[in-house]
């Protein structure tokens, strides 16, 4: 009976090169491409080999993914009696740009009586980076999620001055858009009845700070509109299509 032939050294050596060669290709082609958890293998195998599967707009889909926020069903109803005397009182600090009753004196939104949805979601906004500003990305760095919706709910419940929702005097922009420039109505989002939810409400906004967002979602400096919705209608409007849209909401509660 013959005795087993001791393995090759051809042998040993080929067994040697396609473990080292599984290794590398395990690090080179998955771990060091995954620095982003959510790419699939085949993603990361792309990417090793120097192909790019998607689109690179790192720093666009950044900004848009921080604006999808899931707005819980608290934000989409009026606060509680507890939730309105918590907000009132994290809205202190808030007085200087917005108004004791939520009604600015200086060209900051006001506030009082907007939907406590907008409100959450420019909140947090603000607090992920998607929508930037110095003095609001401060006030917000240390909110919680609690103190964001309570705050949203004291604002909703502050009365705002008698809004004229009307649009039979309104510019043919606000009532039926420009559709041979595919420019929607602005009510088609911001109306009273057939609102988007999510989308706020303009009636009696400061003139200057309606210019300044709608120009600025036009240069694409403000981009936390979700899918782009006002980049691509603002992007059409002239400067003197965007100045008789903000005087319209400016004075729709006068």
């Amino acid at each position: 009976m013959n005795a087993p032939q001791p393995r090759s050294l051809a042998g040993i050596a080929t067994l040697t090169v396609a473990v080292i060669a599984c290794a590398a290709f395990g690090i080179g082609f998955y771990v060091l491409p995954g620095t982003n958890p959510q790419l699939g293998l085949w993603q990361r195998m792309c990417r090793a080999a120097g192909f790019v599967t998607a689109p690179e707009r790192d720093s666009e889909a950044a900004a848009s993914g921080l604006t999808n926020v899931v707005v819980p069903r608290s934000a989409l109803r009026m606060g509680t009696s507890d939730e309105i005397g918590r907000g009132a009182t994290l809205a202190l600090r808030c007085t200087a740009c917005h108004g004791a009753q939520g009604l600015s004196g200086a060209n900051a939104p006001n506030l009082a009586g907007q939907y406590p949805e907008v409100i959450y979601k420019e909140l947090l906004d603000f607090q992920r980076g998607a929508r930037t500003d110095a003095v609001m990305g401060a006030m917000v760095a240390t909110l919680s999620d609690a103190d964001m919706l309570d705050l949203a709910h004291y604002y909703a419940f502050l009365p705002r001055p008698e809004k004229d929702r009307t649009t039979s005097m309104a510019p043919a922009l606000v009532r039926v858009g420009d559709p041979m420039r595919n420019i929607a109505p602005c009510i088609s989002c911001h109306g009273a009845k057939d609102g988007k939810t999510g989308a706020p409400a303009l009636e009696g906004e400061p003139n200057a700070y309606l210019v300044d967002q709608l120009n600025a979602f036009a240069h694409g400096s403000r981009k936390n509109d979700a899918n782009s919705a006002m980049r691509n209608e603002a992007r059409l409007l002239t400067a003197a299509e965007i100045g008789l849209v903000a005087d319209h909401y400016a004075g729709a509660s006068q």
